[in-house]
């Protein structure tokens, strides 16, 4: 008991430096509201507005109908006619990203069952439009060329007919993924700055000398640490969710948020751990932030956060299997896209709970070590 009215006022202490940090308060604010709001309207992956001309030198209903598959919402401005002569000149300018050229006779050659080529012109300086603005273009044409078949006579029987279901995020929308991916990257920095820089603090204003002539342990200073920045994260989180990505973005969360919370609650044992453990070998502040760029953003990159882990070397994928940062971006995709309940994540939760208990065992002892030295 004695131990434990330790942990909780030296928490309580380290709450009251906390709120008076203006500096982690306001990285605390920005990260899981700013950060997050802006990560998912920025990095958008689908195709908006894109500006594109048409060279039509057929003129035929079947060129017409191709030119009026543009008009779709969003994805394109309406297509611009343009005569051949100018296509260099505005490629060069950067005025349009693509360029169709319809060829003459196009809707006969469709017809007599001939294989005309649409030329498609890309500017790829704009890196992103131009991979997915590509590929839209090829269904639009495809799309197009086929219902104009289908409505004659010629046309033969389709032999297949493909049905595309897509589960969890019916639209393909960027920000439902990446909103929720920003705020688990950034459970992951403040986990180790907020108590990294409780330790180096301390050190720096000279009261870790106060606390070791208190009849205090290493391991009670830090566990209230852990449970205080913890705390300060946890409340962080839930309110990201529930403002930001529900209200303000209008994401719908899937799963439970609670169970989500709880596994955000064990994993930050290993986060604060790794921050503890930096605390330790660095001495000041900015060798502080020198090491949480080597730790932490590898980390985060490699998660499955960014890019999924299947698309990883095979030898990258094992060993990431180490690194509790993979399994609670995991189980973290399971609970809040597609709903899982505590049966299906229960393994990845206790993957967390064992790897945490572990590197935490070894920040405790390395801070004992620091602290007799």
């Amino acid at each position: 008991m004695r131990a434990l009215a330790n942990i909780f006022w030296l928490g309580t202490k380290e709450l009251r430096s906390f709120i008076h940090d203006y500096v982690l308060v306001g990285l605390v604010i920005w990260a899981f509201s700013l950060a997050v709001y802006a990560q998912a309207q920025s990095r958008s992956q689908e195709l908006h507005n894109a500006a594109i001309a048409v060279i039509d030198e057929d003129d035929s209903q079947l060129s017409h109908r191709v030119i009026e598959g543009f008009l779709l919402p969003t994805y394109f401005n309406p297509p611009q006619i343009i005569p051949l002569r100018d296509v260099n000149r505005l490629m060069d300018n950067g005025r349009y990203t693509f360029i169709l050229d319809i060829p003459l006779h196009f809707e006969r050659d469709v017809l007599a069952g001939r294989q005309p080529a649409i030329q498609v012109n890309v500017d790829a300086t704009a890196m992103v439009q131009a991979g997915l603005g590509a590929s839209y273009i090829q269904q639009i044409l495809m799309t197009q060329i086929g219902d104009f078949l289908a409505r004659s006579e010629r046309a033969p029987p389709s032999p297949v007919n493909l049905a595309i279901r897509i589960a969890f995020n019916p639209n393909d929308t960027t920000s439902w993924f990446t909103s929720v991916m920003g705020i688990v990257n950034n459970v992951t920095m403040l986990a180790i700055i907020l108590s990294g820089a409780a330790i180096v603090r301390e050190r720096e204003h000279g009261t870790l000398d106060h606390l070791l002539v208190m009849p205090v342990t290493p391991f009670e200073i830090a566990m209230s640490k852990v449970w205080a920045n913890g705390l300060v994260i946890t409340l962080a989180v839930g309110l990201s969710l529930s403002v930001i990505v529900r209200a303000l973005l209008g994401i719908p969360v899937a799963g439970s948020v609670a169970l989500f919370l709880a596994g955000v609650v064990i994993y930050l044992f290993f986060a604060t751990a790794i921050g503890i453990f930096l605390a330790t070998v660095a001495r000041t502040m900015p060798q502080l932030g020198l090491l949480y760029l080597l730790v932490a953003t590898p980390m985060n990159i490699l998660s499955g956060s960014n890019t999924p882990l299947e698309s990883m070397p095979r030898v990258l994928q094992i060993v990431m299997q180490i690194s509790p940062s993979t399994h609670f971006v995991s189980f973290a995709q399971s609970i809040l896209f597609r709903a899982a309940g505590l049966d299906v994540v229960w393994p990845e939760f206790l993957a967390v709970a064992l790897m945490g208990a572990f590197f935490f065992g070894l920040a405790l002892l390395r801070f004992r070590r620091s602290v007799a030295a």
